[in-house]
């Protein structure tokens, strides 16, 4: 995985800075807001849908509502999106699939290394992407599901002036609320976007290459001011 390969990886990946609303950083805007109202925990009573749906349109009021977030301010978004991403996102399962069947190669260190870096990467491009939101809205298809299905794939339209941005997640039912694997952006998941430059990393110089190969992209993105254009 060359450094070119990575780089339009992660531009792929910024261009689904709405991403952040199904991560849940707009509840704890909201709740900095609103810091006496105690924040609605997770419910599987509430459909998949209706979790995004809200999320979407939150991140969206948050971001327009500050001027720090729509200044990508890379620190302030890292810092919202680590206390409040783990609720919503199964790092372990989206990062063992990335990862492929090396996955199971790797040692409990190796894996925890690889799940934190890969979370980085996505933190960080995301925090790039939270300059761009400006007018957009979000349309969520009806789901496609049955009341009993516990992995449900929720896919919505990100609307602005130029052309509809596809957004889709896949969600999997995890205790008492929902959980994103994976993402959808353009046609593309982003899981099966990453397998195969992970996997000629892998080949080339091992798990700790491919460890080390996204440490210094994640270097390269805290150390990168981000363009509010």
């Amino acid at each position: 995985m060359n450094r070119e390969t990575l780089n339009v990886l992660s531009r792929r990946v910024a261009i689904s800075g709405l991403v952040v609303a199904s991560l849940g950083l707009s509840g704890l805007v909201a709740q900095a807001q609103t810091a006496t109202a105690p924040a609605a925990a997770p419910n599987t009573a509430v459909s998949a849908e209706a979790f995004i749906r809200t999320l979407s349109n939150e991140v969206l009021t948050a971001v327009k509502q500050d001027k720090t977030l729509q200044a990508g301010d890379v620190r302030k978004v890292v810092s919202l999106v680590d206390v409040k991403i783990l609720p919503h996102v199964n790092f372990q399962r989206m990062t063992a699939s990335a990862v492929g069947r090396n996955w199971r190669q790797a040692t409990p260190e190796q894996q925890k290394r690889l799940q934190d870096e890969f979370k980085s990467l996505l933190i960080y491009t995301y925090a790039g992407a939270v300059a761009q939101i400006k007018d957009q809205s979000v349309d969520v298809k009806p789901v496609r599901a049955r009341p009993t299905d516990t992995e449900v794939i929720v896919r919505t339209l990100v609307r602005g002036k130029g052309e509809p941005i596809q957004l889709d997640y896949r969600l999997e039912k995890a205790g008492e609320g929902w959980k994103i694997y994976d993402v959808n952006v353009l046609g593309a998941w982003l899981v099966q976007t990453y397998q195969s430059s992970f996997a000629q990393e892998v080949t080339a110089s091992g798990i700790d290459g491919l460890i080390a190969r996204l440490a210094e992209r994640n270097k390269q993105l805290a150390a990168r001011k981000p363009s509010a254009g």
